[in-house]
């Protein structure tokens, strides 16, 4: 059996190497920095577990992930993020049994509860996603754009006041790939091409004051 930790974030790898270590599984657990080596250490051993937060690797969209797993049948992805859509969660769920969701907000005993249950093959859905799926509500702060998850909507604001994607990368303690990722999705989903029009975006969106923008 091999876990595979596919998260930029070095402090979500170390916590979940910890949780895994204290559950005393048999299973080799290794990190994967990017969808290649995901790619590569799935081919090796196709029978493996996959804690994934897609939004930091690449994957476009739930189809994308889906197509990792049909090429990768035996394998099971725990989809571990900070937020999630409705539609993304709901589409992944009834699409794949072999897709179990998790927030990273979820308590340490719904983290245990979903690596025992996904290492069996069995499907995982946190209590949270559960409440939201069954309200058919999105799990966001402000409706204004239902596009963005809160992180995204954060740096998009961070954007039209004109930070740089280094400076976002320091005032929110994050590194330069992991705000660059998010940039890439956030023009991707509003669909515009330049900071000009990101920002035009986010003043219509209300997320900027035009008098704060024009300080």
């Amino acid at each position: 059996m091999q876990i595979l930790l596919a998260d930029r974030q070095d402090i979500t790898r170390a916590g979940l190497m910890h949780v895994i270590s204290e559950m005393k599984v048999e299973a080799v657990c290794r990190y994967v920095v990017d969808k290649t080596a995901l790619l590569s250490a799935l081919k090796d051993c196709p029978r493996s577990l996959v804690v994934l937060d897609y939004t930091l690797f690449d994957i476009q969209d739930a189809s994308g992930l889906l197509i990792f797993c049909e090429r990768f049948p035996d394998a099971h992805f725990v989809i571990f993020s900070e937020e999630l859509s409705l539609d993304f969660v709901r589409y992944v769920v009834v699409s794949s049994r072999h897709i179990s969701v998790l927030l990273k907000e979820s308590p340490m005993s719904e983290i245990r509860n979903c690596l025992s249950e996904a290492l069996n093959r069995r499907q995982f859905v946190c209590s949270q996603i559960q409440e939201m799926l069954s309200r058919g509500e999105e799990p966001v702060e402000n409706a204004i754009d239902k596009l963005l998850t809160k992180t995204e909507r954060e740096v998009l604001r961070d954007i039209a006041l004109g930070m740089t994607t280094k400076e976002i990368a320091d005032h929110r303690y994050s590194s330069f790939h992991t705000v660059n990722t998010h940039r890439k999705n956030i023009f991707r989903k509003i669909g515009v091409n330049n900071v000009h029009e990101a920002t035009r975006y986010a003043l219509r969106a209300g997320l900027v004051d035009a008098a704060e923008y024009l300080i």
